[in-house]
Formats: structure tokens, sequence, C-alpha cells
């Protein structure tokens, strides 16, 4: 083989670490950006938090663009200080490290670039959390309490009832087979099946255990099916209760008329009057069909907003949360030791960390800079959705707003991802003010999430008697100018977790 050499000339996107970070940061959202801020402060000595509002000499205050948006009738304002650095310490590091600012105020742009895609470079990992310290408010009971579920609140009731160890052994094999809502998942056959024959456990024992635990809290768990749990529920109501007997006979033999609203039926079959039948399905709905699901296990999830729109003046003004990270700054004591001739251990260190800083605090500010950007062009096109509500929603999609703010798509997705706003309608992620359209009769198009605020309304204002049909729906839209097909109400019908107009069928 022989040997020769070759030249090719060729491009490649190379991303360098600044970029990476500014992208990651991004896209963070409130608090995996806190957990990150908390990491930075944690592992380099030259960033600390600032307690005052002063400015600090390594960033820029960001740019109010009041006066841009005046012709909008928009206003915005940014926390500014975040990025703030003191005038003292601009003054001490010029004397001290003049060489040392010149030496990489070139390399620093004053903008930094965020459309390339991050997602395509590199995988995305969440900070890890940080360790609670003096200053930080930890709320043990919230942080460290672990949720009861369904089977803890019946363990706890087990150990609490008197009963043979049989008995209780039994217990806790029924226990075992209950779903989330409460319900046997095994036939008491098969749990009977399942035990030792050497214990001689009959199947009348396993019933009668399972009878016991169908009245721990909450009633009618562990039943086979609706009508057993909907039974045991009314059984334990006082005897005097109005129509209790008439209830727990529709239960009992009518319940699928009930579930088909076939309420024609349910009256010449029990022979009860409107207003008698009525008032016994009011007492059957007040019972619970799957009374596991009222230990709820869950979490609460809290939702800190990114962004704030108020009205002032008749204009909406948007401005960042100064809530959502701390203002943070360099030490000022540990700059001044930077020397640029110097290259032992301890300076290079220094120097490294000066410089992650100052490129950690830049990524910040362009984080800020492009939410507060995009943020904006959201309020200045859905105004009408902030005045009068959901039917006043636009369409609006990222194109839209990419051109706007003249970033790429994938930058605002990323921007609009786990990012919220809070309005005076309430907190919305933004990515809730982007839907698709259809067209109008006057040429004009409607949001599709005005069309499902419409359905809503349309459906709460219906005859309960004669529910509206999709068809119906249908018809009334397009007397509003709106031309949406059948299956396409349904959808938005569906997604509203609105129930066919036959399951709507109410007695009045």
């Amino acid at each position: 083989m022989k040997q020769s050499l070759q030249l090719k000339l060729g491009q490649q996107l190379t991303m360098t670490p600044q970029l990476q970070q500014a992208i990651r940061l991004l896209q963070l959202s409130t608090l995996d950006l806190q957990q990150e801020i908390q990491q930075a402060l944690d592992s380099n000595p030259m960033l600390e938090t600032s307690e005052d509002n002063v400015d600090n000499e390594e960033g820029d205050r960001e740019p109010n663009s009041t006066d841009s948006l005046e012709e909008l009738g928009l206003a915005s304002s940014t926390s500014s200080e975040t990025l703030s650095k003191s005038e003292d310490t601009q003054q001490s590091t010029e004397q001290t490290s003049n060489d040392t600012d010149s030496e990489w105020s070139n390399d620093i742009p004053s903008e930094l670039p965020v459309d390339s895609n991050w997602d395509d470079v590199y995988p995305t990992n969440s900070a890890p959390s940080s360790a609670p310290t003096e200053d930080t408010d930890f709320d043990f009971e919230s942080r460290n309490s672990a949720s009861e579920t369904l089977y803890d609140h019946l363990m706890w009731q087990l150990n609490l009832t008197p009963m043979s160890e049989t008995d209780y052994f039994i217990a806790l094999s029924i226990i075992d087979a209950l779903d989330n809502g409460g319900m046997l998942t095994t036939p008491p056959e098969d749990i009977h099946k399942s035990f030792d024959p050497e214990l001689e456990i009959e199947l009348d024992e396993v019933e009668a255990v399972r009878h016991r635990i169908q009245l721990f809290d909450p009633v009618g768990i562990a039943s086979l099916d609706l009508r057993e749990c909907l039974l045991v529920q009314l059984k334990q109501l006082d005897a005097d209760t109005p129509l209790l007997k008439e209830a727990q006979l529709i239960v009992d033999k009518y319940l699928a008329l009930l579930g088909s609203h076939d309420y024609t039926q349910l009256i010449r079959r029990t022979k009860l009057k409107e207003p008698q039948l009525k008032e016994a399905i009011g007492l059957i709905q007040s019972m619970h069909p799957r009374p596991g699901e009222q230990i709820d296990s869950s979490e609460t999830e809290y939702i800190v907003p990114d962004v704030f729109v108020r009205k002032t003046e008749g204009r909406w003004l948007v401005e960042l949360n100064p809530e959502i990270a701390p203002k943070l700054r360099i030490n000022n004591s540990y700059a001044s030791m930077v020397k640029r001739a110097d290259n032992s251990p301890d300076n290079t260190y220094l120097r490294d960390n000066l410089q992650e800083a100052r490129w950690f605090l830049k990524s910040l500010q362009s984080r800020n800079e492009t939410l507060m950007k995009v943020a904006t062009r959201i309020v200045e096109h859905q105004r009408g959705f902030l005045d009068y509500g959901e039917e006043a929603m636009k369409p609006l999609v990222l194109h839209d707003i990419a051109e706007a703010v003249e970033m790429h798509e994938s930058t605002i997705s990323r921007v609009t991802t786990r990012k919220y706003m809070h309005t005076p309608r309430g907190i919305y992620e933004l990515k809730y003010f982007f839907s698709s359209h259809v067209s109008t009769d006057t040429g004009g198009e409607c949001s599709s999430t005005a069309i499902r605020a419409i359905i809503k309304k349309l459906v709460a204002a219906e005859d309960q008697r004669k529910p509206l049909s999709d068809n119906k729906i249908t018809t009334l839209l397009a007397d509003q100018g709106i031309k949406v097909a059948r299956r396409t109400i349904a959808k938005y019908r569906e997604s509203l977790s609105i129930p066919p107009s036959n399951e709507r069928k109410r007695l009045v």
C-alpha cells in the first residue's frame, strides 16, 4: 500500500464550554436554576451573593426595554440587580488587576448567542440539590415527611383492630391485593387457594375478614365491583335517611340503567316520581365509586413564576421575578489577588475561577434578557387574553415569536418550556399561549384555545335534559363564523374532560 498525504477543507460547528453553559441555563426551570446557582456558589470561591442593591463591576445592567415598547402599549422592566456589581468593587479591582481585566476582556462577547441546539450535542442533567445552610429556611415537615399511602392507612387500622393471628394473616393478603382505588383485584377464591392447606383456612373465613376490612376507613374498600362498593357505603348511613331504601334498590337492581342515564326506565321500574328519583340519585352520587382514591398519596408540586404581568395605567407591564435567583457578584477580595504574570498553582486556580465566574454571570444575564424578550412578545400578542379571557386568545406558533425576537425556534422552545408567567388570570406555562388555528368565514383565524373555551361555555349553559351533541356544537360554532369539523369538536371536548351528550344528561 502506497502512503500519501491529502489536504481537505471542511466546516465544523464547535460549541465552546461557555456557549454550552449559556444554552443549558436557558432551558433550566426555575427550581433547577436555583440548584445550579447554589452549586456554582459552592464550587467557585469567586462568586458570592449580594445582599445590597448596589452595582457590581463584573456585569452590566440589563437594558430597560420600556422605551422600545412604548409604541406597543407595553412596558417591561427587569431585575437587573441580580447580575449587578458594586461600584466600590470596580474601583478596587481596577487598581489591583488592570492587566488581568485587559487579558480576558476581549474574550467575553457583549451578547452571548444561544441559538445552538444543546440537546443535539450534550445530554441535559439537572444540578444536584445543595445541602441546607444556616441561612436556609429548611422545612423539615414538608421535605422529610413521607406521604401516607392507602396501604399505610389500612395497615395502621389493621394493627389497631383486635383479631386472631389467622385473621390477621388473611387481612394482610387482602390488603396486598387492593389497587389504588381500594378495589379488590384478586377474587376471594384465588386468595383462599394461595394459602397453605396445612393452615386449614376456609373460604368463609376469607369472606368474613374481607367484610371487616370493608368497614375500615374509607368505607367500601376491598369490594369486588362498583355495585358492592356503593351498597356497603349506603348501608353505613342512618336508617332514617330519606330514600335510602330506594337508592339501595337502584344500585342493587338497576345500576346499569343509572349508568346509561335512562331515567325513563328507572321511573317506570322503581315506580318513583321524578323528584324522588332525583333525590335518590343524588344520594347515590354522594358515595365514592373508588374510595381508596380519597387517601391522596401524591405530593404537592409548587410552581414559582419566572415572569410577572400586571396592568398599570392601561398598559401591561412585564417583569422578571426577582426571587427566582439570588443576587450574585464577583468576590472582590479574591479577584484582587489575581496576578497576571504569576503562574503558580494558586494564582492559576484563582484566575480560572474568575473566568468561570464571569462567564456564569454573563450566561445568567443572557438567560434573563432572552426570557424577557420572549415574554414581552407573548404579552404583546395575547393582550386580548389578558383583557377578556380564553375566548380572546389569538393563534400563535413558535415561528411567530422567533421572527419577532430574531432567534431560532429551538431557542424559543427552550425558553417557553417549564417557564411560568403570573398573570391576573392565573399562572400559566409560557407554552400555554401557543396554539394552532382554524379559519373563519371572514377570512380570519381563531385559536384552538379560544374554540375550547367556547365549547366549555356552551356546555355549561346547555339544557341538562337535552345536552348539546357534537353536531349541534359544530352548528353553533358555524353560526359564529367558525368552521370546525365534528371530529375536531369531539377531540377538543375530550381534551376538556367533557363526557359525551348521553352521559351529560341529568334530571333537573
